[in-house]
């Protein structure tokens, strides 16, 4: 996965690229989407902090699916989250899951949420989740 700009900073967005292969670099990490080993990056984690809408208890995250589907990417996803919670990594836990809203085959995409709690007295945040195949 490749992070992406943010496009809107009032509305608290950020957009990944979702595929097989990480391009290469020594601060990448394939689990970008949710979190960077390397770094503070990674889509979830940056919310988390408070690196991304801080001010916000509502933000939003694009990815487009470049590789594999949308289910491929639903199981990735948890596992990873998965992991982080079984390796009681700080900060992490199953609370942090993406719940499926809706899936429309037709259109190939799908809408998730999911909810987590902050760091720094932040107020937890809900994000969005909009998937988009373009491959």
């Amino acid at each position: 996965m490749t992070a992406i700009t943010p496009r809107a900073p009032n509305c608290s967005p950020d957009s990944f690229r979702l595929q097989s292969v990480t391009p290469k670099g020594k601060e990448r990490d394939e689990r970008e989407y949710v979190i960077n080993r390397h770094a503070s990056t990674g889509g979830i984690q940056r919310f988390k902090a408070g690196h991304h809408g801080a001010e916000h208890k509502l933000g939003a995250m694009i990815a487009y699916v470049q590789q594999e589907k949308r289910t491929f990417w639903n199981t990735r996803v948890a596992e990873w989250i998965k992991e982080l919670v079984e390796l009681d990594q700080p900060g992490w836990t199953v609370e942090d899951q993406l719940h499926l809203e809706h899936d429309d085959d037709t259109l190939q995409l799908a809408v998730f949420s999911s909810s987590h709690t902050r760091k720094n007295g932040l107020p937890g945040i809900e994000l969005r989740h909009l998937w988009v195949e373009m491959n």
